[in-house]
């Protein structure tokens, strides 16, 4: 493949800067270098553009690091979320990639970064938070807290059955309630359960009535002298028999 040489005007990643002098195949600058304007042939009346474009270089370079310098200052103090698919057992489907976080920086901060400047020492494979190294310039290093998440839901452990109360630790009242009212009188209609009597002082005629007072001793009746004490009359004298 046939090659040619050719200079520079703009910066492009990969090949070089502006007034670089790079070799590159002939059919890429004649059909996409020259069109663009991205590079002119070598030759000698464009060599005394050279300064030029080593000054607009120059400019470019100063601009970009200043412009770098602040970037990171800012995304040292944000961090940026990835939201991955996991597994029950937490485990994540594949690793979080350059190009992810690129995405989630421009969705969420609204900063458009190259991927090729996020480097990656080892594959991120599980959740939580990392430090991610970003190259943004030859002279600017910085750190990016990135944060992975999981869209899968947690399932919710099954509730723990309760333990029985045992019988001997239930209240009192359970064990002895209050007697509903009306108990006695369906008990009683039953037979059991014996009714109450009438009260003392409603008792009838063939009940003992109250003691009186008692006489002195020596007026006592004699055993069996008055009548209704189970005395006997006094025997009758007897008549004489017949001669």
């Amino acid at each position: 493949m046939a090659k040619t040489e050719v200079i520079l005007t703009h910066n492009i990643i990969g090949l070089g800067g502006e007034s670089d002098q790079v070799k590159v195949a002939a059919g890429y600058a004649r059909n996409y270098l020259f069109p663009q304007g991205l590079a002119i042939p070598l030759t000698g009346a464009n060599k005394r553009r050279l300064e030029v474009l080593k000054q607009r270089r120059a400019e470019r370079e100063a601009h970009d690091l200043n412009t770098m310098t602040e970037l990171a200052k800012s995304l040292q103090k944000l961090i940026c979320i990835v939201a991955v698919k996991t597994g029950e057992d937490g485990k994540m489907f594949g690793t979080v990639t350059a190009g992810m976080i690129t995405d989630q920086l421009k969705t969420q901060l609204d900063v458009s970064l190259d991927k090729r400047k996020i480097h990656l020492e080892h594959p991120i494979r599980t959740l939580g938070d990392h430090e991610v190294e970003l190259r943004l310039h030859a002279d600017v290093v910085t750190k990016l807290k990135v944060r992975v998440e999981s869209t899968t839901p947690i399932a919710a452990p099954p509730p723990e059955a309760a333990p029985e109360a045992k019988k001997d630790e239930q209240p009192r009242t359970e064990k002895r309630g209050r007697r509903p009212e009306g108990a006695t009188g369906e008990r009683a209609e039953h037979g059991g359960e014996r009714k109450a009597g009438p009260p003392k002082g409603d008792r009838g005629p063939g009940d003992r009535g109250p003691r009186g007072p008692r006489p002195p001793r020596g007026e006592r009746p004699a055993r069996g002298a008055g009548p209704g004490h189970g005395q006997t009359p006094a025997r009758a004298e007897k008549a004489p028999k017949p001669e």
